[in-house]
């Protein structure tokens, strides 16, 4: 989920190979893609399939049917071109964004961080219990029943924080339980709305103007996630539904404060909107701006033709931003 995810391991070698795995409420989604160097060479869609779960294999965040979600996971494997299934395949796998909590800490609360250097330093490994004590204060749960990520935020500001993301165990054991039933070693376990935004990020830095500030949105399962990004960084983020906004277009305003917009890129399950009342006109209407849904393919060459509705879908972005990570880091 973040720079030091516990799942993640390092490949060598001039041509990556990297999978991207959406399990949603109905279906499995897998992207493949491969990047030719190390030094940021093109990147290519190798293949794309989308595999349908029947009704009762998921219950809300809960894999409910282990058995029929690994059978979903290998028949998406199944026709996976020969060039891929012969190299080392890095493969990520995306957790629930309701079932992930997140907070920012800063590093001056934490009991440890006299003890580092100015770089974070060695000293680093002390912060690690009162992170797990935060952890558990967001969870609501002990840290033997919780999955951790964090790290030290470099990122320019007056005040150093500490992100943290935890989960509950059962829901990464879960879905590595499913992959290792269907052959699959994971990699990497991802949220969805931090895949999401990896992607739609990616896909402004080929498809906008350079520095142009626009905003990213999400739409899940859970609701609605936003970012407005400003010279590449996140200058503001919302999430709807919640106490603080009385429907999504107020959730919308209050992510536009700020220079104006020149563009809206928009993932996920698109058609959820109804369900709210919206459409992408509205969302257009309410940021003011242009609004371009998201599509794997206007974002890598094609090795071979590839047919899959998952190519031009919205809800694409998970699974490719799952892959992407693999590729680049």
């Amino acid at each position: 989920m973040f720079k030091s995810s516990w799942l993640q391991t390092v490949h060598s070698g001039r041509q990556r190979f990297a999978a991207g795995i959406d399990v949603g409420s109905q279906n499995v989604r897998l992207v493949v893609v491969s990047q030719r160097s190390r030094a940021r060479g093109a990147l290519y869609l190798e293949y794309l399939r989308t595999v349908p779960l029947h009704a009762g294999a998921m219950a809300g965040t809960e894999i409910a049917d282990r058995q029929a979600v690994a059978r979903a996971l290998r028949d998406a494997f199944v026709g996976l071109p020969r060039a891929c299934a012969t190299h080392a395949l890095r493969c990520a796998m995306a957790v629930p964004a309701s079932a992930t909590l997140t907070t920012t800490v800063p590093l001056a609360r934490l009991p440890a961080q006299s003890r580092c250097g100015e770089d974070g330093g060695p000293a680093l490994a002390e912060l690690e219990p009162a992170v797990m004590g935060e952890a558990e204060r967001i969870a609501g749960l002990e840290r033997h029943a919780l999955a951790v990520d964090w790290f030290v935020d470099e990122t320019p500001a007056p005040v150093r924080t500490v992100k943290i993301a935890a989960t509950a165990r059962q829901h990464l054991e879960a879905r590595m339980e499913c992959a290792a039933t269907a052959g699959i070693s994971l990699t990497a376990v991802d949220g969805e709305p931090h895949a999401a935004l990896r992607a739609m990020r990616y896909a402004a830095c080929r498809e906008l103007d350079q520095h142009e500030p626009y905003a990213a949105l999400w739409i899940g399962t859970d609701g609605v996630y936003g970012w407005r990004i400003v010279d590449d960084s996140i200058a503001g983020e919302m999430r709807y539904p919640a106490p603080e906004h009385a429907d999504l277009a107020d959730a919308l305003r209050d992510l536009v404060h700020g220079p104006v917009l020149d563009c809206a890129l928009v993932s996920g399950e698109i058609d959820l909107l109804e369900g709210v009342g919206f459409s992408l006109a509205d969302i257009a209407d309410v940021l003011g701006c242009t609004v371009l849904p998201f599509e794997c393919a206007a974002l890598g060459g094609l090795v071979r033709p590839l047919c899959d509705e998952l190519l031009h879908e919205p809800a694409g972005a998970v699974a490719f931003g799952l892959a992407l990570r693999g590729v680049l880091e």
